[in-house]
């Protein structure tokens, strides 16, 4: 079935991107896009949040050396922070409900939510630095942090190269947004 409904082609619509939606709509449909992207990046980070608190009252955290007790105080505090992150755009938004500033709410919550991305990427590259330590002893864990390293690097550029790859194949293809 499609939308009958007249669209006003103005300053407000990208009439090349496939859609039409005027730019409140696509506001309106970017902050729901981050908003799922903030459950699922939320419920990963909070539960990884809670389970590095309860690490310190286990009885062989007296048996950690300082480098693992140093890696395991920096996860808390990135787990804890990166939490805090994932939280903001919701204030943000409660902040700014109503002002007419969805836009501002919009392109804030994709920078915080991009920054919350770094503290996920750290959270996993450290978790596998202490725990590969700990288990199997130092130079496995920098071989499998680094190699965790390399593939969050890869996962960070992917869009960029996709987006390069598209743009030479879709020359005159509209886009969807």
């Amino acid at each position: 079935m499609t939308d009958e409904r007249e669209v006003d082609v103005s300053e407000d619509v990208d009439p090349t991107d496939g859609r039409r939606e005027s730019l409140n709509e696509r506001m309106d449909r970017n902050w729901n896009e981050i908003l799922q992207e903030l459950r699922v990046t939320l419920t990963g980070t909070q539960i990884f949040t809670g389970f590095l608190l309860t690490i310190a009252f286990q009885n062989r955290f007296r048996d950690l050396t300082t480098f693992q007790v140093r890696i395991y105080l920096i996860l808390v505090i990135t787990a804890v922070l990166t939490t805090a992150l994932g939280l903001a755009p919701v204030n943000l938004h409660r902040g700014l409900f109503r002002r007419g500033l969805k836009m501002t709410i919009v392109q804030t919550a994709h920078i915080i939510m991009r920054i919350t991305l770094v503290g996920i990427a750290v959270l996993l590259i450290g978790t596998v630095l202490l725990i590969f330590d700990l288990v199997v002893g130092r130079n496995a864990a920098l071989i499998f942090a680094g190699l965790t390293l390399l593939t969050v690097v890869v996962l960070a550029v992917l869009p960029t190269i996709l987006r390069r790859q598209n743009s030479h194949l879709s020359n005159g293809v509209t886009k969807i947004n």
